[in-house]
Formats: structure tokens, C-alpha cells, sequence
């Protein structure tokens, strides 16, 4: 009967704590759960750099660092893994923790990004290496594919030498994390950061096969996203730290040169964020739609604020706030039934929570998802 009783109360512990966890979300979410935290593995110090993408048959694929002994980045850790959950009802159930990179110990993996390909339906994941036993400080730049919506994951391939110069071999180079982009043309597009020379462009023509690098650096720029706009500009919105705001980089010519600004409406602490195309006109849509997310203030990392743009980011709404607390790095997607899912870090890197919700919600009302018209 005791140990009936001591079960029971743990139980109602347990719920309790997830209720308070959820109660501290924006009212209004459809979906919260607690994708990776401290609790799920004893034996992990950290999960950190959340990852999402939504598969071509709608799957949602959150990806993610297991930072094993230690929370820190990868020239500081001797076991970090690259695991990922996945979602087969708009984010409702996920499947277990999956492992997707896992290098003996003394090599680390870290900061995963994707790229959905829609014409063939592959799923390009990027990670950042690093063999801390024999070459620490020597960054290589890989990638690893999955043609099954993310069920499975090819062996590595490191394409360094396609999208670094040699002599940045010791420079701190890196794939920044979250998602690149497919381009209207087809072309594979996404962003690597060398904080000695400049952000670059890198990107495939021939649907991964092949990598290249634009040769133009783009600076001012540390974690960078990039999104295509509806008039066939390319642009760049970058973390700039201790500035307080983002800057915004704008090519007219697919990356031969660029325009730059800071951007003081999006506020900003000097953390990653997240920006992706929502909806264009040109898709069939009523109006062209971009979404920003990141811990909206200047200093310090805290309130996790979805915006959204109507006018390819010339502007920004308010935004609503997910979460007023800790929070930092963040990966946006669109779910297959129009809703927007957010994967984000909170509470000092202690949980990783997924939420959902919808554009009538963001908005308050006063804009609402419609399909597109064929």
C-alpha cells in the first residue's frame, strides 16, 4: 500500500510539472511538448542548436545536439551526437529519440541544419566536425542525406573542400544552424560563417550531388538564415553581437554582391534566430508572408517572439510572445495543414520545446491560413 501511495504521489508530481511547464506558454498554442530535455538521458549534460524542417510528405523532423560530458560547443566537448525526433501528425505524438550522427568518442558533431529538396524529395542534414584528439580547433564542414522523409540517414560525406578555401583550414568556420533553403530556380541554398573572413553562401545546382561556394563575403555576419524574396532577391538576416539588432543583407545578382543595414525594428541580444517564407503570392497565396523568430530584446536572452512580415521583411509585426522567460536559440516551420511549429531552447538550455499554432492566432485575428489555390 506504501509503495502504491509513493507512486501515485509521483505521479502527480510529474503532472504537475508538466502542467506548470505549459502554463508558463502563450495561451493559445495548439501544441506544447518538451522535445529534449536534461531529464530524458542521465547520462547527457545537454541538449542544444534545435533544428526543424517538415518533411515532403509532412513529417516534422526536429533535429538537435546530445552534448554528452559537458554543455559546451564543439571545441570543448569530446562526445557530441546529432539525434532528432519526428512527428507524423502535425506535431501531436513524436517517436523516441533517434540517433543520426554518432562518432567514437574523442569526435564531435554539432549544430545541425537542413534543406529540403521539393523536387526530389531529399533531406540534406549539415553538421560542423571536429576530431578533438587528433586536429582540435580544425573545423569540417559535412552533410548526411535522408531519401525517406528522415527515417534513415546516409553515412557522412564531408564536403569542406567544396565550400571552404584551403587556407581557412584552421580558421573558425561553420555551418550555421536551423535550415537553408530550395530557391525557385531549384537552386540548394544555405549560410557559412568563417569569423575571419565573412559569411559565404554555399549552395548545389544539381540537387546535392555537387557543393559550391559563392566567393563573396558578407559582413558584417555571424549565425545567418537566408531567405529568397518574391522578386528574386536573395537576403541575408544575420546576429550581430552587442549591436542589439539584426543586420539585413539584400543581393540583387544570386550573391555577386551585396547591399547591408542594420535592421533596429528586430531587436536582438546576439542569438541565433530563425526566418522563413510562409506564403507567396506567386504560390498561389492571397499575400506574400515572411516569419521571424528569436528572444526579442537587446540584452539578454529571454522572450521568445514569433513576427511576421507583409512586405518581405521591409516591416514587422509586433509578433506574439511564446514565452516571456529564458530562451535563446530557435528553427521555424510550416506545418502541412498551414499552422506554424516553433522549436526552441528554454530555461538555460535545460528543455527544448516544441509549440504549434495558427495564423488567425499570431495575428489575433486579423489574418487567417488559406490554401493556395491550384
Amino acid at each position: 500500500m506504501k509503495k502504491t501511495i509513493v507512486v501515485l504521489l509521483a505521479l502527480m508530481t510529474l503532472g504537475v510539472s508538466a502542467q506548470e511547464k505549459k502554463s508558463q506558454i502563450a495561451k493559445g498554442v495548439k501544441e506544447y511538448h518538451s522535445l529534449f530535455d536534461t531529464s530524458m538521458n542521465k547520462n547527457v549534460s545537454c541538449y542544444r542548436i534545435p533544428a526543424i524542417v517538415t518533411a515532403p510528405n509532412g513529417d516534422l523532423i526536429a533535429a538537435i545536439d546530445e552534448r554528452v560530458p559537458s554543455c559546451g560547443d564543439l571545441k570543448w566537448s569530446k562526445d557530441i551526437n546529432i539525434v532528432a525526433r519526428r512527428s507524423s501528425n502535425n506535431g501531436k505524438t513524436w517517436s523516441d529519440i533517434e540517433m543520426v550522427v554518432d562518432f567514437p568518442y574523442g569526435q564531435s558533431a554539432s549544430d545541425p541544419s537542413m534543406i529540403v529538396d521539393e523536387v526530389t524529395g531529399e533531406i540534406f542534414m549539415f553538421y560542423n566536425f571536429m576530431d578533438l584528439d587528433k586536429e582540435k580547433d580544425i573545423y569540417y564542414l559535412h552533410v548526411v542525406k535522408s531519401t525517406d522523409n528522415g527515417k534513415s540517414w546516409s553515412k557522412p560525406e564531408d564536403i569542406t573542400s567544396q565550400i571552404a578555401k584551403p587556407e581557412w583550414h584552421g580558421d573558425f568556420k561553420f555551418i550555421t544552424s536551423g535550415r537553408g533553403i530550395q530557391t525557385r530556380s531549384g537552386k540548394l541554398l544555405h549560410c557559412m560563417v568563417n569569423l575571419n573572413n565573412g559569411l559565404h553562401l554555399f549552395g548545389s545546382d544539381d540537387h546535392g550531388k555537387s557543393w559550391f561556394m559563392i566567393d563573396t563575403p558578407v559582413q558584417p555576419a555571424d549565425e545567418s538564415k537566408v531567405v529568397e524574396l518574391t522578386d528574386g532577391t536573395w537576403m541575408i538576416n544575420s546576429r550581430a553581437n552587442g549591436k542589439g539588432m539584426r543586420y539585413i543583407h539584400t543581393s540583387t545578382d544570386e550573391g555577386k554582391s551585396w547591399e547591408t543595414k542594420a535592421d533596429p525594428e528586430l531587436i536582438d541580444p546576439g542569438c541565433n534566430a530563425s526566418i522563413i517564407r510562409y506564403t507567396a503570392i506567386e504560390d498561389g497565396y492571397k499575400k506574400n508572408r515572411l516569419l521571424f523568430s528569436n528572444a526579442k530584446m537587446s540584452n539578454g536572452r529571454k522572450n521568445m517572439t514569433v513576427r511576421i512580415s507583409y512586405d518581405e521583411g521591409k516591416t514587422w509585426s509586433k509578433g506574439k510572445t511564446i514565452y516571456t522567460e529564458s530562451s535563446a536559440y530557435s528553427s521555424l516551420t510550416i506545418l502541412k495543414n498551414g499552422d506554424i511549429g516553433l522549436f526552441f531552447e528554454k530555461d538555460q538550455h535545460s528543455e527544448n520545446a516544441y509549440v504549434s499554432f495558427s495564423l488567425k492566432w499570431l495575428t489575433d485575428g486579423n489574418d487567417k491560413y488559406k490554401k493556395r489555390k491550384n
